[in-house]
């Protein structure tokens, strides 16, 4: 028997949803399958109003219904469900033609992002953030304005001012997600490895710069959003560097929001009042390894 050019089952991983289109002659026998046969995911999610003239059944879902679950891993949130072929009896209960069927369905996004601004100058072009991530998952890095209340429309700063970062990501359909920023680094060229490079976020979430003399540089407390996550940092410039540009380079992540806070998974600044490391959420223990220079990784 020919093949037919066209999957029996295909799959859609939309931002926030997915479709599943199925062939009725699902088993490539000539012998389509009724739709009222075929549900999708442990809660028995029934296809879109089917037309019988049509050789495909269709679903579509939200990731999180349907009983579908999650896992998170180091670099992915991955959903998963199932689609059921459960044949009703035939008109002689002794004899059996079909048997029912189950094929796993898989939906993978990337938890991790580099996002990068624009030069930032010390009279400093207007600041524009640029998405390194899949669509699925949509990270933006913004310079905000004193209020906190809109995108600032300069990147012109003096030593001395503070610069209001805002990081952000989309995660409608998803479960409710919390943003994390592993790293930041400046430099004095769009390469964020060349030299000179400063680290003022590392360690998976130690706002570096706060540990330093004189700086106001630290993460801002409340969040507005689990999505959304505010930091303030100092300006400065690269000793000896007789340019007026820096490069900001961010890498951010995600959890699910149900997700404690961990060493992984966290927001530190110093505290100069009591000398001490302190979390944005979750417990002092989390900020531990920004001293000791070993926080962990997702085991």
């Amino acid at each position: 028997r020919a093949l037919s050019p066209r999957p029996a089952v295909a799959v859609r991983c939309q931002e926030g949803q997915l479709a599943v289109t199925v062939r009725r002659d699902l088993f490539g026998t000539g012998r389509p399958v009724r739709a009222a046969e075929l549900s999708l995911g442990t809660a028995s999610c029934p296809p879109l109003s089917p037309n019988p003239a049509q050789a495909f059944v269709t679903f579509v879902a939200a990731l999180h219904e349907c009983g579908s679950t999650l896992q998170v891993t180091p670099d992915s949130l991955i959903y998963r469900t199932t689609l059921f072929y459960k044949p009703t009896r035939s008109g002689n209960p002794l004899i059996v033609r079909t048997t029912p069927a189950e094929v796993p369905i898989e939906c993978h996004y990337p938890r991790r992002s580099n996002v990068s601004s624009g030069a930032v100058r010390p009279t400093w072009v207007p600041f524009r953030s640029t998405v390194a991530a899949e669509e699925r998952l949509r990270f933006s890095l913004r310079l905000m304005d004193d209020e906190w209340s809109r995108e600032r429309l300069s990147n012109g700063f003096q030593l001395g001012d503070s610069l209001r970062f805002q990081a952000d990501v989309t995660s409608e359909g998803h479960v409710p997600l919390r943003l994390f920023v592993d790293q930041c680094v400046a430099t004095a060229s769009p390469d964020r490895s060349s030299s000179p490079r400063y680290a003022f976020i590392d360690l998976r979430g130690c706002l570096v710069d706060s540990r330093a003399e004189d700086t106001g540089s630290a993460f801002v407390s409340p969040r507005p959003r689990p999505e959304s996550l505010r930091f303030l940092l100092d300006a400065f410039k690269f000793a000896g560097d007789a340019g007026n540009l820096l490069y900001v380079s961010c890498h951010l992540r995600v959890s699910p929001a149900a997700q404690a806070p961990n060493p992984w998974n966290k927001a530190c600044s110093f505290s100069k009042a009591s000398g001490l490391w302190a979390p944005l959420e979750g417990t002092a223990a989390i900020c531990s390894c920004c001293d000791t220079g070993s926080c962990p990784s997702p085991g």
